[in-house]
């Protein structure tokens, strides 16, 4: 009878076992075997006129064919600075939301905090959930502390640069609180290998994390966070050799040069113009012939960055290509924020320190001791045809380019010129591997995503995805922009204040030179109580609050 007994619940066990198994497989949409791979690829820095399949002029064959294959979002809009735009990204959501009201600003001030919040749910964490392997390179640049490490936000094995940038051929410093630049991996102090290449490492080490895996057939999300171009200029000779004379009439002609390219490529509207120049832009013809080779080296070097930046995509693609896993992932190119105008050489602050580490010799330019940057002039050229670049929440600052292709795309060689953001990123992950977003996590509630899946543009076919009513909105140290259908508030003027707002209709012109705010007085003040809603609902502060304030001693 015990032996009967026994039996009868061993089997009772063991359908119960495996009843529970098929729930829970069921449970999730997609099993392990069946759900895409997603491979999310990020430049650093990347202007919006640079790629050959958005009219530019470098050489950029990997892109293009992806490009072809797939889709280019030609008004895809980030954060106007880098570690804000990953923050969204990684979140789907606000940058205050997020945790990042204010790139590298650290205090204890709710949306202020300087590293990912426990108000949202990092991409990773939740692909986890779905069976997925998660994996990233490059450029973390969301919070020093190893609580904020991307091995404790769902990264099960990365290799990061913790600043917001690095060397690209040593462990040498560019920043004066960081003498040797900090890299970790899997959250344990790592070295780099001294004298590789940045873009070329980071690809090394993604695809051994890849092929680690591979095996198991489980799929994996891959971060790929270049540091490429972002400054210092530096590449190997052999890829700005043949951009050598190219740039040699200047900054002004190739941005004028690109808006026509840009128009035949079809990427911006044929009434497309240019808006003025920035006033701190020095205009080409007074620069003396010394200068003026100095600058078009910059630009030859830019350009070499971004070669070996598509080269190094290209291994990406032929290797999964060769390992059959090319036909079942999603391939994502972006740039995180508008072209860089930065030059941290000549700033009160960094250059002490940089002058002392570095030269910007002519001689040594690209070189691992040699600290360039392209500058606002170059930037302008980048932007085309938008005002001003990175920093700013102008078009020029918030547009970058960004390609859709492979697995789950079904419209090929497509440009879509509808409104998306960094935002929609997450919500188009989930639905592919066919998560619900929970509205809470680990104990805590969690804000709703504030994006919205591609899919109906890369699978239907749809033009948009956000109608008229949809608000897109953003404040990063006084300046802010909000969109609402073709309607543009905006405020680039400090100190911070109501009445230096602005209003542009967009779908008249994108170049942001005719500000209707006394035209269209109603509409002026609809976008603005749509600002303060917003603002206070996410929890903007101006003045932006001050380092260390609201921490805990």
């Amino acid at each position: 009878m015990k032996r009967q007994y026994f039996s009868h619940f061993y089997s009772a066990t063991t359908l119960l076992a495996l009843l529970s198994l098929l729930i829970f497989s069921c449970s999730k949409p997609n099993s392990p075997e069946k759900a895409p791979n997603i491979l999310l690829i990020v430049a650093d820095d990347l202007a919006y006129a640079d790629l050959g399949s958005f009219g530019g002029d470098i050489e950029t064959p990997s892109l293009d064919q992806l490009a072809k294959e797939g889709i280019r979002f030609s008004q895809y809009h980030t954060a106007p600075f880098c570690a804000v735009t990953r923050a969204m990204m990684l979140s789907g959501n606000y940058n205050h939301v997020a945790g990042m009201g204010s790139q590298d600003l650290v205090t204890g001030v709710p949306g202020y905090e300087g590293h990912l919040s426990e108000r949202i749910i990092p991409i990773p964490e939740l692909l986890q959930q779905a069976g997925y392997h998660t994996y990233t390179v490059g450029k973390w640049h969301l919070g020093l502390r190893p609580e904020d490490n991307p091995h404790r936000k769902g990264f099960e094995k990365s290799f990061v640069t913790l600043e917001g940038g690095a060397n690209h051929y040593s462990s040498r410093g560019i920043f004066p609180d960081a003498p040797e630049s900090p890299y970790t991996e899997n959250g344990q102090k790592a070295n780099w290998p001294e004298g590789a290449y940045s873009t070329d490492f980071y690809t090394d080490k993604l695809i051994s994390y890849i092929e680690s895996n591979r095996e198991d057939k489980q799929p994996f999300f891959a971060f790929a966070a270049y540091t490429s171009p972002h400054w210092p200029l530096q590449v190997d000779e052999k890829y700005w050799k043949k951009y050598e004379d190219r740039y040699d009439e200047g900054y002004e002609v190739l941005r004028k040069k690109r808006l026509e390219s840009l128009k035949k490529a079809g990427i911006i509207p044929p009434n497309a113009s240019l808006p003025e120049l920035h006033p701190i832009v020095t205009p080409w013809d007074s620069l003396s012939p010394e200068e003026q080779q100095k600058e078009a080296r910059k630009m030859e070097l830019y350009a070499g960055m971004v070669d070996n930046l598509d080269f190094n995509v290209g291994r990406l693609v032929s290797y999964l290509k060769e390992k059959g896993l090319y036909e079942n992932t999603l391939i994502v190119f972006v740039s995180d924020n508008g072209a860089a105008a930065e030059d941290f050489y000549y700033r009160p602050y960094f250059g002490p320190f940089l002058q002392e580490n570095y030269t910007d010799s002519y001689e040594e330019m690209g070189k691992e001791n040699s600290f360039i940057s392209y500058g606002p002039q170059w930037a302008e050229a980048g932007s085309s045809p938008y005002r001003y670049f990175k920093g700013y929440t102008t078009e020029g600052g918030m547009i970058a380019p960004m390609i859709i292709a492979g697995s789950s795309v079904l419209q090929t060689n497509q440009i879509v010129d509808q409104f998306v953001t960094v935002m929609d990123l997450a919500p188009t992950f989930y639905q592919l591997a066919d998560l619900e977003y929970p509205a809470d996590w680990k104990g805590k509630e969690v804000k709703p995503l504030a994006g919205k899946s591609l899919l109906p543009i890369l699978q239907e076919g749809k033009n948009e995805i956000h109608d008229s009513t949809y608000v897109f909105a953003l404040e990063h140290r006084g300046r802010i922009m909000l969109r609402k259908g073709k309607w543009k508030l905006l405020n680039i003027t400090a100190p911070y204040s109501e009445e230096n707002f602005e209003l542009y209709d967009l779908s008249v012109s994108r170049d942001e030179q005719n500000n209707v705010k006394k035209r269209y007085p109603e509409k002026y003040e609809e976008l603005l109580q749509e600002w303060n809603t917003y603002s206070k609902s996410v929890g903007v502060r101006t003045p932006t609050p001050r380092r260390g304030e609201g921490l805990k001693d």
